[in-house]
């Protein structure tokens, strides 16, 4: 267990998009493959998440509402920076008692947990959700799509190519009315009772960024049939090596259209992306299979780490 010090107060305040270029200097020269860590999602999931950030002595530190056991829960991502991590650690546990919450670190990596249990032995739990965890692909995999193990999906893009005459543009604020309008169609065709509170917060997230585009830098693509826009994507930087792909919508009336967007869309991308991270599954089977199918080179463990009480 590691024993409290007397911190003065970490000054949280909510992230704007006005924070961007503070918290990117800490971001994009680190190593971590989260896409939590992308502005773009830290931002445009404020509304859900109450999201906030502090910088101390060269450290961000990110936190945010988390619902654990049907209770809202306090919760902090690792704080990045130079210098002693340890005492970065022990001032958000500070912070958490202030709110009287036990704490709560989330996006803890298989090696930020053994980088824990170094600096902290046995002062943590880890629980490791599934569901949280992101696929990652190597950019060059997705664009060639070589190899006997993506066959099916150069059949489906091939399938596609015979049966439709397209082209890819890149997304422009001009093009956003006409994606908002594609995303409000898919939504309508995919929303279920079941589903429907998280199809919408999507919705949210997804209208702010588009809203936001030039303002977050993302950058995005889209496939084009007889002058209209059938699928669409967009995604920002989460480090130097590693791209996010945020959010992925097509028409499903065209047969083959999800394996075009993202296989296009891996093709336009700059070649200084090793990695694409295409974030979690949230545990829906569908959407895990399909992230399967495009064959991760990382899957990238994920924990929630509780101190000890």
């Amino acid at each position: 267990m590691f024993k409290i010090q007397l911190f003065k107060m970490l000054q949280f305040k909510p992230i704007t998009i006005e924070d961007k270029n503070t918290i990117t200097a800490f971001t994009q020269s680190n190593t971590f493959l989260n896409c939590d860590f992308a502005f773009s999602n830290m931002c445009s999931w404020r509304f859900l998440y109450d999201s906030e950030f502090a910088v101390e002595d060269d450290f961000l530190y990110i936190r945010f509402f988390l619902k654990v056991n049907n209770k809202q829960h306090r919760a902090y991502m690792l704080p990045l920076g130079k210098g002693d991590l340890q005492q970065a650690v022990e001032k958000i546990e500070n912070d958490a008692s202030l709110g009287n919450h036990p704490l709560l670190i989330f996006g803890v990596t298989a090696d930020s947990k053994n980088l824990l249990e170094k600096l902290f032995p046995g002062a943590f739990t880890f629980d490791a959700d599934r569901t949280y965890f992101d696929y990652i692909y190597l950019r060059e995999d997705l664009k060639t799509l070589k190899g006997k193990k993506y066959q099916p999906k150069r059949n489906h893009i091939n399938k596609f190519n015979k049966k439709y005459s397209y082209t890819y543009a890149p997304i422009t604020p001009d093009m956003i009315p006409e994606c908002l309008a594609l995303e409000q169609k898919w939504m309508q065709a995919n929303l279920n009772e079941e589903d429907m509170t998280s199809i919408q917060y999507e919705r949210r997230s997804l209208t702010f960024a588009l809203s936001h585009f030039r303002e977050l830098e993302l950058t995005g693509g889209a496939i084009i049939v007889d002058n209209e826009i059938i699928a669409f994507t967009y995604g920002s930087a989460i480090n130097n090596y590693t791209f996010g792909v945020h959010v992925e919508k097509a028409d499903i009336q065209y047969d083959g259209i999800f394996s075009v967007i993202n296989q296009a869309f891996a093709a336009h991308l700059p070649e200084q992306y090793l990695y694409i991270n295409r974030e979690e599954d949230m545990g829906l089977p569908g959407l895990r299979q399909a992230k399967l199918s495009y064959q991760p080179v990382i899957l990238l463990e994920k924990n929630k780490a509780f101190k000890r009480r």
